[in-house]
């Protein structure tokens, strides 16, 4: 990826497009790539969903639901401007919806009134309290205002309905995930995994969030692997031992799912026990929704076959006491990656992550930061 950008840099051509430059590259690589792109020679277009690649830009370009908005600033100030016109919006459509309300009373209380004076009217004439010729004068005159008076509300209700559509059509959708899962049962003393290296031990106890750092190639993967599956330690190299038999893994690469089969079946194999209900609500607050849980996970989409992955580790029966994530946001848009933290904020045991995204790592409130290089562990 370096040789390849720092060729286009000296190529200085008047435009240079980069989709997603820092993908799978290590923290020291990110850095030289900002380097790289803060001293660019012409115009330059990113596409990518490291925010903190994006805060590096002048100009912000949002695609959303086929429309292009453009911003004059990084994209921590586009965050604050989304959010305030978010809120702003949210703000106008309860107002909306507020005034759909009080003329749709109105227009019921209007009704009242000429039911009760058309009751009056007729029990009057039935009464023989005025003459009949006058009473149909009334009559007229009355239907007539009646009429004028419904169109003139119905008109007002039609209008209020046409102001609460076009301001809830500026509210986006609310795609946060909000989990309530089971107890883990991860007391604040129990041991849940060793690291160690041939100098020293780190103990994940509770539910401590660890988070692995350090250059590509220096072994990360192959220790949280050594982890999950038991492997013995070779060449001197650090060493992982478990405490727990209930531990959830997340690969680099989703190879665990069953293409042909549905999201809920997927799911289902990790809590069979669980009723199909209860993993139908859970799935929908996980945004999987309605007939798409039914769906072959081979047609869903890269953020959706995320969340089955990750619904299949928080859902399980029973639940389990470690989460291992590797690289977790590797290839997620900036939307699933809000969603992932969603997701982890809800979970009560331990947590491994590696990662070399430290706008994610700041987010998931990390207690340990273990770097790894090589043969050695040293805190950070």
């Amino acid at each position: 990826m370096l040789i390849a950008i720092t060729g286009l840099r000296l190529r200085r051509t008047s435009i240079t497009l980069l989709d997603e430059p820092t993908n799978n590259l290590d923290r020291p690589t990110r850095h030289r790539v900002a380097e790289l792109i803060d001293s660019w020679p012409g115009t330059l277009v990113v596409v990518s969903h490291d925010t903190q690649l994006l805060d590096r830009m002048e100009r912000t370009a949002e695609l959303h639901d086929g429309h292009l908005d453009v911003f004059g600033g990084p994209y921590h100030e586009w965050r604050d401007h989304a959010d305030q016109r978010q809120a702003a919006a949210q703000q106008a459509a309860r107002a909306a919806e507020q005034a759909l309300k009080v003329e749709r009373r109105q227009r019921v209380e209007a009704e009242t009134k000429l039911a009760r004076r058309d009751r009056t009217a007729r029990a009057t004439q039935r009464d023989g309290g005025i003459p009949r010729i006058l009473a149909g004068n009334r009559a007229s005159r009355a239907q007539a205002s009646a009429g004028a008076m419904r169109t003139g509300l119905d008109a007002k209700v039609r209008a209020a309905q046409a102001a609460l559509d076009l301001a809830s059509a500026r509210v986006r959708d609310d795609e946060h995930i909000r989990l309530e899962l089971p107890d883990p049962d991860v007391p604040a003393r129990r041991r849940i995994a060793e690291l160690r290296d041939a100098d020293r031990a780190w103990v994940i106890q509770g539910p401590q969030r660890v988070a692995l750092v350090g250059p590509n190639g220096a072994g990360k993967s192959t220790l949280v692997e050594r982890l999950v599956h038991g492997v013995p330690s070779v060449d001197g190299r650090p060493s992982a031992t478990l405490f727990t038999d209930r531990v959830g893994y997340l690969p680099q690469r989703l190879d665990g799912l069953d293409d042909s089969a549905s999201a809920l079946t997927n799911v289902r194999a990790a809590a069979p026990s669980t009723p199909a209900g209860v993993l139908r609500g859970q799935l929908a607050r996980l945004l999987l929704r309605g007939s798409d849980v039914e769906r072959p996970v081979a047609t869903l989409s890269g953020g959706e076959r995320f969340r089955v992955a990750l619904a299949r580790l928080l859902l399980a029966d029973p639940p389990p006491q470690l989460l291992v994530l590797d690289e977790p946001t590797n290839n997620l848009d900036v939307a699933t990656v809000e969603q992932l933290v969603d997701a982890l904020g809800a979970y009560r045991g331990a947590l491994l992550v590696v990662s070399h995204d430290d706008a994610f790592l700041g987010r998931l409130g990390i207690d340990t930061v273990i770097e790894v290089d090589g043969a050695t562990l040293g805190a950070r």
